[in-house]
């Protein structure tokens, strides 16, 4: 019996029913109090909040950004009874080469509308036609599009096989690459490491995995000096994983029924995390920003993308003594990222070939970073097709 269905064709179709709740909820909002004068310090900005959604109720068209998204070519295939979503968007040029790109939390395809253009028909993009890509984009199982997960243990493990099995099997691949940034920077790291008879090279736009216990020592004073800000940031930063690795069942109540707390959620991570200087409108519009957050909000798939915290910490992948993803690895370094650590450390799990730190940018590079991404992600691959 086969492992996957044939692939289906698939258009993203929001019901009229849930837009009218939607507004509905939006126009009743009971707001929570706030500290005069606390700005971002105890989390999402009331003041700012009230303003996205406030615009979010008035003048943003979900329906303009749905038509955006429906023009890549969109399937749905089932792997091991999980049905996944993906685009699968073929490139133009003499030979284009397939590239699997993965998003991570709080992000979603919406991240990459801004990179599929450039990354499958360079020259329409100023670009070198030698350089497309088939770009295959899937939704995280259990993310938007994709289905809710239902099973237990749908970690980092098991997606990667799951892609693994869609770009070799259900699309027929042999030889390809992979990209990603937060989960899937470690999807993309372990499709490196257990699928290298297939996988070319690896980007990461984060490092993925960290080296084993055992292969740490003799640190230089640049990789000490990055473990000490990563316990400073545990210590600050961390409070979500906290709730969504442990009980993150008892936070999907209020998520997927308050689009304001939805919304406050996942916008304060995207302010945090990028490159914006405080002020998150500084790297994405208003409507980027509610796009991604429709994409949980019609799906009602929050409470299934955050259990993949609570799935990798009961079930993690860990590199082991002898363990090294072997294939050449692009780290594409932006300065506002969560973590960024010396080369010296990442070669302790990868094979790195090569190495970019960026001028600006933060966490979610495809969205906030765009051309910076594909030039890196074309200049890698470029010697490697």
């Amino acid at each position: 019996m086969s492992r996957y269905t044939t692939p289906e064709p698939f258009s993203i179709d929001v019901s009229d029913a849930v837009l009218t709740d939607l507004r509905e909820r939006l126009e009743r909002v009971r707001w929570p109090g706030e500290v005069p004068n606390s700005a971002w310090d105890y989390g999402t900005n009331l003041a700012y909040m009230k303003e996205l959604v406030d615009y979010w109720r008035t003048r943003y068209d979900w329906r303009v950004h749905e038509r955006q998204l429906n023009r890549w070519t969109h399937f749905r295939v089932i792997i091991d009874g999980q049905r996944l979503h993906y685009i699968h968007e073929r490139g133009k040029g003499p030979k284009p080469f397939p590239l699997i790109i993965t998003h991570g939390w709080p992000g979603s395809i919406a991240e990459f509308v801004e990179i599929i253009g450039p990354l499958t028909d360079p020259a329409a993009h100023g670009g070198d036609p030698a350089d497309a890509f088939d770009v295959i984009a899937p939704s995280l199982p259990g993310y938007g599009f994709s289905d809710p997960t239902h099973d237990r243990q749908v970690n980092i493990t098991r997606i990667a096989e799951w892609f693994a099995v869609l770009m070799n099997d259900v699309l027929g691949y042999t030889r390809y690459g992979a990209q990603g940034g937060d989960w899937g920077a470690m999807v993309t790291s372990r499709l490196g490491f257990a699928d290298a008879d297939h996988v070319a090279g690896i980007h990461l736009n984060m490092v993925g995995v960290a080296p084993h216990p055992a292969n740490r020592q003799n640190l230089s004073p640049t990789e000490q000096t990055f473990l000490q800000s990563m316990d400073k940031w545990r210590n600050e930063e961390t409070g979500y994983q906290g709730i969504q690795g442990t009980k993150p069942q008892t936070l999907g109540y209020a998520l997927n029924d308050s689009p304001v707390g939805l919304c406050a959620w996942i916008v304060e991570k995207f302010r945090t995390w990028s490159d914006c200087n405080g002020n998150v409108e500084n790297s994405y519009t208003k409507d980027q920003l509610l796009t991604n957050i429709m994409i949980y909000w019609a799906t009602q798939t929050i409470n299934s993308s955050t259990r993949l915290y609570f799935e990798e910490r009961q079930h993690p992948w860990r590199m082991g003594k002898n363990d090294k993803v072997t294939v050449p690895t692009a780290i594409a370094l932006f300065p506002k990222e969560i973590a960024t650590p010396p080369r010296e450390w990442a070669e302790r799990a990868y094979n790195i070939q090569r190495w970019t730190p960026m001028p600006a940018g933060g966490h979610f590079a495809a969205m906030e970073k765009p051309q910076l991404l594909v030039d890196d992600v074309r200049a890698f691959f470029r010697e490697l097709r």
